[in-house]
Parts: structure tokens; C-alpha cells; sequence
């Protein structure tokens, strides 16, 4: 299925805007509010009981305060699960980010009884400079097997290459820019731009430059029988393509995103989008601004 009813998400206790990922993330910002942490693990709160109420199973990890990690909320970039008993571990870019493995992923999931027998870890390859962030570089079409990925600092082509032979995925690579302070340079995460679901995906193609590159996601889409929603790039600068499909335990297909980027839908992708599922959004606006990540970052899907 492409779709999951369990979530796994990560409480935050040290949110911050994280220096060592704002140097390619420009989707971060600066800011003077104070009580960022305070802020963040409300905009948390009311999100889990969002997804609560909507019938979504929720397992929350607690993080720990004696680790730097301000961006633990976005559990989705370290680790990944997949039908078979299989999790993946992925090479981080900024160091401090790396210490997230330390979490207590699969613990969590085995007291809600949910175990995972194959674990891949891929983190060996920071030692030689190579970066593969999970699901946020990795938007996965996981009937059809496919893999998209623009490529950035924190996608590096061989490794996306390999996770797909072992796997039995099919890579999709692309190149995807946004503008800033005048200079065309990538977008550090795939899933800024591109979500896939069920039926649809949602893309910014003007964010992608290369013509060659547009005609073989279209066919692909076309291909898979996807009704695509493109948006701007001043929807993507809003979070607009950090959605996520879902379902509740009863079945009811579901989409997530958050309060900001609903509102800078149009009516006419609303309509479309609600063909497919029933939009449900919060408003997470200390996360978006000091973390540089929407609601899809914040969830790491739970397939067993």
C-alpha cells in the first residue's frame, strides 16, 4: 500500500533553529522569539491530537534532553519502515543530526508490538561525505517502487542508486532549485517540492529547470496514474508540497498538511486534492520558520 494508519513522531524538548542544517536548509529562518521550545512542542500537541482524533495511530517517542538535537521533530529524514520487518537507517548531514539515531525508535514501536527483524543502516557513509536523508530526499511511490530524488548536499546520486537495488526500487533522479539572494541552488529536501499519494502527486515544475528532467517525471506520473496538482514556487516557499497522504484505522483516506500551506492552496486544488482524501491541517508556524520542515517532515510513516 502507499498509505499507512500509523505514524511515528518525536516529542521535541531543545527546538531551535539548527545551525548546522540553516547552512543549506534555506527554508529556516531567524528570528527573535524566545520561547521557540515552549512554542514548537505546543504546535506538537496539537498536531498528535489532530491526528488522534482522526482515527490515525500515533506512537511518540520522547527525546532526550541530554542529547543536542533540535531536529529531532523530524524523525522521517533518520529512519524509514517498510512491509517486510524492514527499517533503514540513513547518513545525516549535519553531525548533530546524526545523534537522533541514538533515539529510541524501535523500542517505541516494540511496546506498541510492532518489531522489525531486518535493520539496514546506511549511516557508515558519513564518514566519506555521502548523505542520503531518508524520506525527505526520498519520496516513494511504494506500489509502483519508484524512488524520486532531486538531488542536493544531502542526496547523493550512488546512494540513492544503491538503496534501490537493495530494496528493488527504481530510481527517479532529478535536479529541483529555488532562488536565494539571487543564486539558483537546490532544494535541500524532495518532499518540499513533490508529494506523492495513491492517486495524485503535487509538484512545483518550476522548480525544475531542466526540460529533459520535466519530460521524464511526466511520464512517470502519467505512467503511474497519478493526477498531478502542480503549484508555485511561492506555494512550495509556503509548504505547499509538504503534504502527506494517510489513512485512519477505518480506512478513510486522509491528507496532511499544515495550516499554512492550506491556506495558500487555491479553491481549485483544494477540489482536487479532495478527491483523494479528506484534508486535515494544523498550524505549526515556530516549526515551519525556526525548523525549516512542515507536517510531512514531521511524520515517519510505520509499514510492517
Amino acid at each position: 500500500m502507499q498509505t499507512t494508519d500509523t505514524i511515528l513522531l518525536v516529542r521535541p524538548s531543545a527546538f531551535r533553529r539548527n545551525e548546522e542544517t540553516a547552512v543549506n536548509n534555506h527554508f529556516q529562518q531567524e528570528g527573535k522569539q524566545m520561547n521557540v521550545q515552549e512554542l514548537a512542542l505546543a504546535e506538537f500537541n496539537n498536531f498528535i491530537n489532530l491526528l488522534k482524533t482522526h482515527g490515525i495511530r500515533t506512537i511518540v517517542v520522547e527525546n532526550d534532553t541530554n542529547l543536542d538535537t533540535p531536529d529531532c521533530i523530524f524523525p522521517n529524514n533518520v529512519i524509514s519502515f517498510h512491509q517486510g520487518e524492514t527499517a533503514i537507517l540513513y547518513p545525516m548531514f549535519a553531525p548533530n543530526r546524526r545523534e537522533e539515531r541514538n533515539l529510541n525508535y524501535l523500542g517505541a514501536l516494540r511496546e506498541a508490538g510492532i518489531g522489525f527483524e531486518k535493520i539496514k543502516d546506511y549511516s557508515i557513509y558519513e564518514e566519506i561525505g555521502r548523505y542520503m536523508e531518508g524520506t525527505g530526499v526520498l519520496v516513494l511511490d511504494r506500489v509502483h517502487k519508484i524512488a524520486y530524488c532531486s538531488l542536493s548536499e544531502r542526496a547523493h546520486s550512488q546512494l540513492v542508486e544503491l538503496f534501490c537495488e537493495e530494496i528493488g526500487y527504481r530510481p527517479v533522479i532529478f535536479e529541483a532549485l529555488h532562488n536565494v539572494d539571487g543564486k539558483m541552488l537546490p532544494i535541500y529536501h524532495t518532499n518540499v517540492m513533490l508529494s506523492v499519494g495513491t492517486n495524485f502527486c503535487v509538484i512545483c515544475w518550476d522548480s525544475i529547470p531542466s526540460t529533459e528532467y520535466r519530460k521524464m517525471l511526466q511520464k512517470y506520473f502519467e505512467e503511474t496514474n497519478k493526477t498531478i496538482i502542480a503549484i508555485s514556487k511561492d506555494q512550495l516557499d509556503h509548504f505547499a508540497g509538504n503534504i502527506l497522504e494517510v489513512h485512519s484505522r477505518d480506512g478513510q483516506p486522509l491528507i496532511c498538511m499544515s495550516t499554512q500551506a492550506f491556506e495558500n492552496y487555491t479553491e481549485e486544488q483544494i477540489g482536487l486534492l479532495e478527491q483523494f482524501g479528506k484534508i486535515i491541517h494544523a498550524p505549526i508556524s515556530t516549526i515551519e520558520q525556526y525548523g525549516g520542515g512542515s507536517v510531512r517532515c514531521m511524520m515517519a510513516e510505520v509499514f510492517y
